[in-house]
């Protein structure tokens, strides 16, 4: 029995079984109610009601305290000898990585096709809303974040949850919080070895094998598949072996360098077709407000922008908490400004440059694809650059491999810490755990497993309701955390000693 045949008939096994579970669970997270002749996502207006409210409680905070989260990351506020295993920008990069993704490159794409140019500015909305809901979540993360005796550290929601929820409300809350820390931890794992490793392994390699010949090129083959599988497992292994430091070092040089091609690229196609480039702002203002051939008019071109925002920026999720918990600092507060650039990042620049290029060069694809006709997202991205740069897909294979490469990493250190939560932090347990994360790295250029991968992005959203209740649950903290930092910053911007000792404490955040 050949290769393609073993893995075609576990594809068609896995699908068999799961299939009925992933739709009833699809149907019930992302659960639609008709507004306005359109479907309105429950999940996304729960995100979205989330950035709302914790930028009104915060007080723009997003926008107020921006050159100071530069400044941040900039190491302006650095400490000696604060706790953690990496400095702010890498920290900042390994959350990144799990963001920025293909979602940024084909998502964008069918979000303007279904949404037309008006979901640009919704888009770039919801981001702005959701780095609020970042800095919460990520100050919450370090505040009740672990520092184990190796000085490693272990934080995110499966920690704060129970941690916070106890100090706030005592027996009753710290029950609570055990038990959405343990469904948190779970879905986290899940979603990491499908959607964060599986998926984004077989996307990538889809996209190699176009570009060098398709299915009669070198890498179209069962053994070429198999060979990729295996160099990017080998790849994925060795780094996770070193923990998020060596996670963390990976991708503070990935992240600038695919961020820097994409943009780079984007700007090409924006400076050759620049006068038409106040056209394309006028259509996506006036297609925000106004859209033509957009089911539900304006709440269908929002609906679909806050959609990709949200599935994008992953704010409120639970997830970036991980990642930026492991950040050398003694003010939980400084982490969470380093986390609003997250969402800005991600939406308000990669996810706006690829939709701004899609809409000046205007591909034949587009118009296909706005027509009804099914093209995928990618395709429709690529013909954007190709307009201009004809040999741009193989640029864009180095992105989206770039792009890969960094999320399977930074997905599995939170797989990661979410197994050791679970299972215990024994070097057997961490060993087993780096084991199955590695054979999913090589399944995923052989299988597709898409229902699964359904399956997993029901359940990351699944986490949004768990996380978000606790958040807000525990906003009061994360004011006082707030207020903690910036009397620091004033004294330190004032050149007063700031007691840059080992024993300095956060504010008390008992309410």
């Amino acid at each position: 029995m050949s290769l393609d045949s073993v893995t075609q008939s576990v594809d068609e096994a896995v699908s068999g079984f799961f299939e009925p579970i992933a739709k009833w669970l699809g149907e019930v997270v992302f659960y639609t109610v008709p507004v306005g002749g359109t479907d309105l996502p429950l999940i996304v207006a729960w995100l979205v009601v989330a950035g709302l409210v914790f930028t009104g409680w915060f007080g723009l905070v997003q926008l107020r305290k921006f050159k100071l989260a530069v400044d941040v990351v900039r190491g302006k506020y650095d400490e000696k000898g604060s706790t953690g295993e990496v400095n702010h920008f890498q920290a900042l990069t390994a959350a990144v990585s799990g963001t920025v993704g293909l979602g940024n490159i084909a998502g964008v794409a069918v979000a303007v096709s279904i949404g037309g140019p008006g979901a640009t500015f919704w888009m770039i909305l919801c981001g702005l809303l959701g780095m609020a809901t970042k800095f919460v979540e990520v100050t919450l993360g370090v505040k009740y974040r672990e520092v184990h005796a190796d000085g490693t550290v272990s934080g995110g929601p499966m920690h704060y949850l129970p941690k916070g929820l106890a100090e706030r409300f005592g027996k009753n809350g710290k029950t609570l919080g055990k038990v959405l820390a343990v469904l948190a931890s779970f879905l986290i794992l899940f979603f990491g070895l499908f959607g964060g490793n599986l998926f984004q392994v077989n996307q990538s390699y889809a996209q190699l094998v176009s570009v060098t010949g398709g299915e009669d090129g070198a890498l179209g083959s069962s053994a070429g598949a198999l060979f990729f599988g295996i160099l990017i497992a080998a790849l994925v292994g060795v780094v996770l072996l070193g923990g998020i430091r060596s996670i963390a070092n990976v991708t503070s040089r990935l992240v600038p360098a695919m961020a820097g091609i994409y943009v780079v690229a984007c700007l090409i196609v924006i400076l050759v077709n620049i006068t038409a480039v106040p056209d394309a702002i006028a259509s996506i203002v006036e297609g925000a407000f106004n859209p033509e051939g957009v089911a539900g008019g304006v709440l269908g071109a929002l609906i679909i922008g806050f959609k990709r925002a949200a599935f994008s920026n992953e704010a409120g999720l639970g997830s970036a908490p991980i990642a930026h918990s492991a950040v050398k600092t003694k003010h939980p507060a400084s982490e969470g400004l380093v986390a609003l650039l997250e969402p800005f990042i991600d939406t308000v620049v990669v996810c706006t440059m690829t939709a701004l290029t899609i809409v000046i060069a205007n591909p034949a694809s587009w118009g296909e694809a706005r027509a009804g006709e099914d093209i995928g997202g990618v395709t429709i991205t690529s013909d954007a650059f190709e307009t201009v740069l004809p040999w741009f897909p193989y640029i864009l294979t180095v992105a989206v491999l770039l792009f890969a490469v960094s999320t399977v990493l930074t997905w599995g250190y939170y797989g990661l810490k979410s197994w050791t939560y679970l299972f215990g932090r024994s070097r057997a347990s961490e060993v087993t755990y780096k084991i199955v994360y590695t054979v999913f790295a090589v399944a995923g250029s052989l299988l597709t497993l898409q229902t699964l991968i359904d399956m997993a992005d029901a359940f990351l959203f699944t986490l949004a309701v768990i996380n978000i209740i606790g958040l807000y649950l525990l906003a009061p903290v994360v004011k006082r955390e707030l207020g903690s930092f910036l009397e620091f910053v004033r004294a330190r911007n004032a050149g007063q000693d700031t007691g840059d000792d080992e024993d300095r404490e956060s504010a008390k955040t008992t309410v």
